[in-house]
């Protein structure tokens, strides 16, 4: 079965790389793009008006919608997408807590699957940080993340993903040496940058965000101690990558329940 997939941010970055992914498969197609910034044409696909997307989902019926946009902008699309039972795709990042909880209302109507990441890579990273956090417990630990001079959320989504992943980590290390469930719910101190007389404290993640030329996004997790270190590295090439990982989280996404999916569910 061709699963027909929505797009939105067309003209944008991301939407770009989803539309020329898709042209290159054969279990997709493309029912309409929508942009802020319509009338142009992107990999072959005429860009309508956002401010079209309800009609277009009426009109349309596609089985799943791609978002790579902004916050304000994918809680519209996700609220449209309920609204009219079609499944959503997001990687837009920079949520607010008030945006998740939004996401997931809508997630009560159709499904709806969010990642701060749609890299197989960086789903092989988590899993690694996931593993190296508590066998090398009580390392110090630094998380460096770079993107192009464009991206507008720092961290990154991705960062912030893998920064709870270190706390997952730690939490699980502290819940085998105590029963004080306060203790054990404590998030590590992230500090973001450091400038004059700034000593480690202990416990502490170091968190910087880089900012430079079209970098598709780089994110290395250091753990050093011991007189040792390890770095855990992942580079993104081209943002195809992310466009790839979106479809194939759309072709999976397009028969399910109503509910709040994860792309780690896609790979597994």
């Amino acid at each position: 079965m061709t699963v027909s997939v929505g797009v939105t941010g067309a003209t944008g970055r991301m939407g770009g790389e989803v539309l020329a992914a898709a042209a290159d498969r054969d279990d997709l197609s493309v029912a309409f793009a929508v942009s802020r910034s319509p009338g142009a044409s992107v990999e072959g696909v005429a860009v309508a008006d956002a401010a079209d997307f309800a009609d277009l989902l009426a009109s349309h019926a596609p089985d799943v919608v791609v978002d790579f946009t902004g916050p304000a902008s994918c809680i519209e699309y996700a609220s449209a997408c309920a609204a009219a039972g079609v499944a959503f795709v997001t990687g837009t990042t920079g949520l607010s807590e008030g945006g998740f909880d939004a996401l997931r209302e809508a997630a009560s109507e159709v499904p709806v699957l969010y990642a701060s990441n749609f890299s197989r890579g960086i789903a092989a990273l988590r899993r690694a940080v996931r593993e190296a956090v508590p066998a090398l417990d009580g390392y110090d630990i630094e998380l460096t993340e770079t993107h192009h001079n464009a991206k507008r959320d720092a961290p990154s989504g991705t960062a912030l993903t893998l920064l709870d992943d270190i706390d997952e980590a730690r939490s699980s290390v502290r819940q085998t040496r105590s029963d004080d469930i306060d203790d054990v719910r404590g998030a590590s101190p992230r500090v973001h940058g450091r400038e004059g007389e700034a000593p480690r404290t202990e416990g502490e993640v170091g968190v910087h965000a880089r900012r430079a030329g079209d970098i598709a996004g780089e994110h290395e997790i250091l753990l050093a101690g011991n007189h040792e270190s390890l770095s855990l590295t992942h580079r993104a090439g081209s943002r195809g990558v992310f466009a790839a990982g979106a479809l194939d989280a759309a072709a999976w996404l397009a028969d399910r329940d109503a509910g709040w999916y994860d792309f780690t569910e896609v790979l597994e």
